[in-house]
């Protein structure tokens, strides 16, 4: 664990030494501020909360994290520096963890970026910022479980391309998992307790609980798993592609 907050700041440094950072942080910016004012209705509502903000998280991430996500390895591999980080005195696990967590706070800091919203809703009415507090806590811990796959998908393609297409569609199933249209699939065949285990794979319902101020142990816990069983995945993925 010595090592590790070399590895997170040798990562987190290296965003901003490219355009990256700061395009993502412009978009990311943009988009929220579209999606909530224009498309989600904001003012029409009558409603001071940010609802219509967090909504809109889910498909927003669904683009933008794995943009974020599909150099975090793919460059490594691509420039030949992987062979070089594995001969450091660093554990697979401090590599794996630094860099998604350099990723992760990076994410962290586009939302926190997104603070005026809370001033703005403040200023128009009374709402409740506990539920505010938690949309932002869910919103990074959704987040987190993007870029966990992200990892993943970066470690085994060599090509940020196809890293970003396989984390889009990876992250896209687990979406849509809890949808009705996704669960009359099941419906009429599979028993009752597959049909609410496939439900209960999905970022959006959960994502939503958390939202709208409903803090549960269960989609805590779920989140915290996700991102850990991904980042295994990300570290047994680099063993076995060490060699490529």
């Amino acid at each position: 664990m010595k090592q590790l907050p070399i590895i997170f700041k040798r990562e987190f440094s290296s965003f901003f030494a490219t355009p990256l950072a700061y395009v993502f942080l412009l978009i990311f910016l943009v988009l929220t501020s579209v999606f909530t004012f224009y498309l989600g209705d904001f003012y029409e509502s009558g409603q001071a909360d940010l609802l219509p903000f967090f909504n809109f998280h889910p498909w927003l991430y669904l683009l933008l994290v794995p943009a974020l996500a599909m150099r975090m390895w793919s460059e490594e591999r691509k420039s030949g520096t992987i062979e070089l980080l594995m001969t450091l005195p660093i554990t697979r696990f401090e590599s794996v963890v630094g860099k998604f967590l350099a990723a992760w706070v990076f994410a962290g800091i586009a939302l926190l970026l997104t603070f005026p919203m809370v001033l703005t809703v403040n200023y128009l009415g009374n709402p409740d910022n506990g539920a505010i507090l938690t949309g932002y806590i869910g919103s990074w811990l959704l987040a987190g479980s993007y870029l966990a796959v992200g990892a993943c998908m970066s470690a085994w393609a060599k090509n940020q391309v196809i890293a970003f297409i396989l984390t889009v569609s990876v992250c896209f199933v687990f979406v849509l998992s809890g949808f009705s249209l996704v669960l009359d699939i099941f419906t009429g065949w599979a028993p009752q307790w597959l049909i609410d285990t496939v439900a209960s794979f999905s970022f959006l319902t959960r994502f939503q609980a958390i939202s709208k101020g409903v803090i549960d142990v269960r989609d805590l816990l779920y989140f915290a798993s996700f991102i850990a069983a991904w980042l295994m995945a990300t570290a047994v993925v680099i063993d076995l592609k060490k060699a490529d």
